[in-house]
């Protein structure tokens, strides 16, 4: 199965890539401070528990993000959304992955989601990404569907500053 768009990968290189046709997000979400809050989250980025934290169903047999690797994700029980990773990164200072849609997917489109710690350690989040309708409904709902896009990506970072956090409870 081959992706839905041509520019495979843009993301990596610049996260504020969006291609000619295709609509942009770009939500960077402040989540703690250090090396230790640095490494939780770029742990629960890569191993997809950020994704099960906000309720998103990860169908794939890859304990990790890895390029290559086939994620279906599911929204609701009723959206299924097909993906494949197209890059990630495990540096000292970032961390994270990229998935591209195939078909069968609602958008066409890439996907980032990176963790990054900053020069006076604060650690980020930044889930960026340029997508296009790809079925009638996404199409239909227009201007909704990005902002539910927006409402996403913003609830990723509230999750992952509450999975990060020094919190014993887990109530964040």
């Amino acid at each position: 199965m081959s992706f839905t768009y041509d520019a495979v990968g843009a993301t990596r290189e610049n996260l504020a890539a969006c291609p000619p046709g295709f609509h942009p997000l770009h939500v960077r979400t402040r989540i703690g401070e250090g090396r230790e809050a640095f490494q939780r989250a770029t742990e629960a980025v890569l191993t997809w528990e950020l994704h099960r934290a906000l309720g998103v169903g990860i169908d794939t047999a890859a304990e990790r993000a890895a390029p290559g690797v086939d994620v279906t994700v599911t929204l609701a029980g009723l959206v299924r959304a097909p993906c494949r990773i197209v890059w990630t990164l495990d540096e000292s200072r970032r961390a994270g992955w990229a998935y591209g849609t195939l078909a069968g997917h609602p958008e066409s489109g890439e996907e980032a989601f990176v963790v990054d710690r900053t020069g006076d350690g604060t650690v980020w989040l930044t889930v960026a990404a340029f997508s296009r309708p790809a079925k009638w409904y996404t199409r239909a709902a227009g201007p909704a569907t990005r902002g539910l896009q927006h409402a996403y990506a913003r609830r990723c970072g509230t999750v992952l500053r509450r999975l990060c956090s020094d919190d014993t409870d887990g109530l964040g």
